[in-house]
């Protein structure tokens, strides 16, 4: 006799429960089915994902990767009790970033780890990810749920996203075409997307503001978790027809930290804040966290979620396509000599 319990551990009383992570499976089986397109092998379950590429349509075939995820965004979706558009925002992140380099988005992966697996959210958090594929067209070919006891607090879970595009390498979009007096087209963001929420966060504590209290003719919350504008379609339709010299997803950074990425030595772009009109809501942070406007700048998109550089001649022609897939575009600058790289003036 030893003095110990005789009855033995498992699994489950450690905390993961294998019969509902498989049964999960089950429950995402038509959900992943929704995203099929053209290169798709049915593998969900299996240890990998396959996809076979397009590469009968491509001359010098390159492979573009993208990861992210929502970061402190997730707090909104956890307090709030909303789950099914974080996974638009994991898709937006990722695919929009493959997308500027002029690459098609094949396919999309998953991570979702939690602390104690419930079925019904991750459902939800898997059906975001779903539309979000299918509005990027995107392949959902797999994924990871790792439920992992004492990592996470109960209800809450994080989210990583993996994309991969393709593109000819002699279309590669990486500014080397940028000329002097060429045009900045910005298109519209549908809110502050997913970066800058630790920002976000503390303006919050600062007025100790209630999610459900109004904000326009929604609730700040809902305001606060609108998921990020996915651009594929309307940049996918605008590169077929036009000569795009750059692009640049305006995540972390805001406009002019990630519009100087894309433009080349001895040249600078120049935008103007005053020719977009800024959404409330970022009106709303920089009011109640006495927030610095240059600063507002440097951390949000405020208003621009994607910015297009093409020459004078292709203007007319960009912003039509552009508005025709459903951006409201904006002209907020243009390439000049310099060494500032970007800045947004005004």
């Amino acid at each position: 006799m030893t003095g110990k319990s005789s009855s033995s551990l498992d699994y489950r009383t450690a905390g993961v429960d294998i019969d509902a992570g498989e049964s999960l499976v089950q429950r995402l089986k038509p959900l992943v089915a929704s995203t099929n397109r053209e290169g798709c092998i049915d593998t969900i379950g299996g240890f990998g994902g396959l996809f076979e590429l397009p590469i009968a349509r491509y001359q010098e075939p390159v492979m573009v990767s993208g990861t992210d995820g929502v970061g402190t965004k997730l707090k909104l979706a956890f307090e709030i009790g909303c789950h099914d558009t974080i996974g638009i925002d994991l898709v937006a992140m990722c695919a929009n970033d493959v997308l500027v380099c002029g690459a098609e988005p094949l396919y999309f992966l998953d991570y979702f780890a939690t602390g104690r697996l419930s079925q019904d959210q991750a459902e939800a958090v898997i059906s975001g990810i779903a539309r979000g594929c299918r509005l990027a067209r995107l392949a959902l070919i797999g994924g990871e749920t790792a439920e992992m006891p004492g990592m996470y607090r109960n209800g809450e879970y994080d989210l990583a996203g993996f994309c991969v595009g393709i593109v000819d390498k002699s279309r590669i979009i990486d500014g080397r075409k940028i000329r002097d007096g060429d045009r900045i087209l910005g298109l519209a963001s549908s809110g502050i997307h997913s970066n800058g929420y630790s920002l976000v966060h503390a303006a919050r504590d600062c007025c100790q503001a209630s999610l459900k209290q109004p904000f326009e003719n929604t609730t700040l919350g809902d305001a606060l978790l609108t998921p990020t504008r996915i651009y594929v379609n309307s940049i996918r339709g605008l590169i077929e027809e036009v000569d795009v010299c750059a692009m640049a997803h305006i995540t972390g950074g805001g406009l002019a930290g990630n519009v100087k990425r894309v433009i080349p030595p001895g040249l600078e772009a120049v935008m103007n804040q005053n020719r977009w009109p800024q959404p409330g809501i970022f009106e709303w942070i920089r009011e109640n966290g006495q927030i610095e406007p240059a600063e507002m700048l440097r951390t949000f998109n405020c208003g621009i979620g994607m910015i297009v550089v093409v020459h004078p001649t292709d203007e007319s022609r960009a912003r039509a396509l552009l508005e025709a897939g459903g951006e409201t575009v904006f002209d907020i600058g243009e390439i000049q000599p310099g060494t500032r790289g970007a800045v947004v003036e005004g």
